[in-house]
């Protein structure tokens, strides 16, 4: 067992393992995600076909509230470090998320509850995402292969969860209508509380500073309240698509900002590592534009212009509707990351590792090749609609793509950020994503169809080649960039590696 100075003084020596400790994260990770993806399968489709909002109006509500959902783990990193402790942060997180699900399950009956589950929601993302990451960080410290396989293995479980609630909840919508899909995301919250409640003395040694004191009154009282006033500005900045759009780019502003006010208070020999962090931030920023059309263009895309039933020489094996296409991509990444993390063990073991910018290129190719694949699907369907095959493997390619690019997004931190920042850094990078999520709601409008029932059967797969074809080529494009790029990498990477080598004991 590595001793870390996150072991609070005078804790027993006799410590819970790694792999126990892990698993308590993993648990309400898995249980987390089964809410917040099962929200997602079923929350743009409920904004069209139930709400009546146009794609344009549906895919940037979306976006904003991806935007502010992904921004608040900035905040929520810092009071885990600072004030609540990573734990605690946690918990609170977890507990929001399941209420907020609540709420938008009463909001399918009263429309005016919509935004305030939206922001209930960014809220509980905000204080959960960047906590759960840094104490898996912290069970692994110092030991950077274990943190790799870690973080693909605790992505392989996050979508365990994610599989399950995206066939689950497009289902229950509908079979029994919204309100019951919201529930099941609820539900699913309250299993993961109750088995962190079971088994949290096993992270009892793991967290951050505040986690190991008490924490007085005055502070949770102010922390509550702090939470209350967030959640209402939320609720009001959803429900207006100009001041969203204008908190977005302020975001992004703020991302910019505090990554050049770190850097310049930085030691120099800390610098390289900002540096390779920066950079394959933005790189991964830039895959979630991509990965935006999975819940907005691509959604709507199965909608319009996919067939449900999946085939084999005249048989059929299963059916999905719009929403559950979806979970191919939670389905892909389990199948491979088993196989990925034992690829990165070996190449280790050989002395033939991948770095972590020679993994994001190869992504960003696979990227590329996903919407060739749709491109080619859409102008085969025409007006009509295409074989779900063409999900199946385009899904593949942008899945695996993700393991290597987003699936190590949290690891680049971990490696190249100094430990007395790493949850507010954690909560920068989702802050980031959540910019580019937003953006990437701004590309898939170029293909949106207005509201109404010819509307929505306008348009067929043809409708969405051309923005599939420039996604592909601005995919290709990037792949290009990030491999000009990999020398600088693997420098900054190097003078990195000689400092830390240098300065353990």
């Amino acid at each position: 067992m590595n001793s870390s100075s996150s072991t609070p003084p005078g804790a027993a020596l006799a410590l819970p393992s790694r792999a126990a400790s892990f698993s308590v994260v993993v648990a309400i990770e898995l249980w987390e995600r089964f809410g917040y993806y099962g929200m997602q399968a079923v929350l743009l489709l409920f904004m069209v076909q139930h709400l009546g909002f146009a794609d344009a109006r549906a895919n940037m509500t979306w976006g904003a509230f991806a935007a502010m959902t992904y921004a608040l783990p900035a905040v929520g990193g810092w009071l885990g470090d600072r004030v609540l402790g990573s734990r605690r942060a946690m918990l609170t997180g977890a507990t929001t998320l399941a209420f907020g699900y609540a709420v938008l399950a009463l909001a399918t009956m009263h429309e005016q509850f919509f935004t305030l589950a939206m922001g209930l929601i960014a809220t509980g993302n905000g204080f959960f995402k960047p906590n759960a990451a840094n104490l898996v960080r912290r069970i692994y410290d110092g030991d950077d292969v274990e943190l790799d396989a870690a973080f693909t293995l605790y992505y392989m479980a996050v979508n365990v969860g994610s599989t399950f609630s995206m066939l689950l909840t497009p289902w229950l919508q509908e079979r029994f209508g919204p309100a019951f899909a919201f529930s099941a995301c609820s539900a699913g919250l309250f299993v993961g509380l109750c088995f962190y409640t079971v088994r949290r003395g096993r992270l009892a040694h793991v967290g951050t500073a505040p986690d190991f004191a008490a924490l007085p009154a005055g502070r949770a009282v102010a922390v509550f309240a702090a939470m209350l006033a967030v959640i209402g500005a939320l609720s009001m900045v959803l429900a207006h698509a100009a001041l969203a759009r204008a908190c977005v780019f302020i975001a992004g502003l703020l991302v910019l900002g505090c990554w050049t006010a770190i850097y310049c208070r930085a030691a120099p020999a800390q610098r390289p590592g900002l540096r390779m962090a920066y950079m394959l931030s933005l790189q991964g920023m830039v895959y979630f534009i991509f990965y935006q059309q999975m819940i907005t263009s691509l959604t709507l895309f199965a909608l319009r212009g996919v067939h449900g039933q999946v085939r084999l020489g005249g048989l059929t094996l299963f059916s999905l509707s719009a929403g559950q296409f979806q979970a191919l991509n939670p389905i892909w990444i389990m199948l491979a990351s088993p196989l990925l993390a034992w690829l990165y063990r070996r190449m280790a073991l050989a002395g033939r590792d991948l770095s972590l910018a020679q993994k994001f290129a190869i992504g960003f190719a696979l990227v590329t090749l996903a919407f060739v694949i749709w491109w080619l699907g859409a102008l085969a369907g025409g007006a009509g609609r295409v074989t779900p095959w063409v999900m199946i493997w385009a899904y593949g390619a942008l899945s695996v793509g993700e393991l290597l690019i987003s699936g190590l997004g949290l690891a680049v931190i971990a490696r190249y950020v100094p430990r007395s920042i790493g949850a507010f850094m954690m909560g920068a990078y989702y802050l980031a994503v959540g910019v580019a999520m937003y953006l990437g709601s701004m590309v898939a409008n170029l293909a949106a169809i207005g509201s109404g029932t010819v509307a929505a059967q306008a348009g067929g797969a043809g409708a969405y080649a051309d923005l599939f074809l420039d996604l592909a080529m601005a995919a290709a494009g990037c792949t290009v960039l990030f491999v000009l790029l990999l020398p600088l990498a693997r420098q900054w990477d190097r003078q990195h590696s000689l400092v830390t080598t240098s300065t353990q004991p």
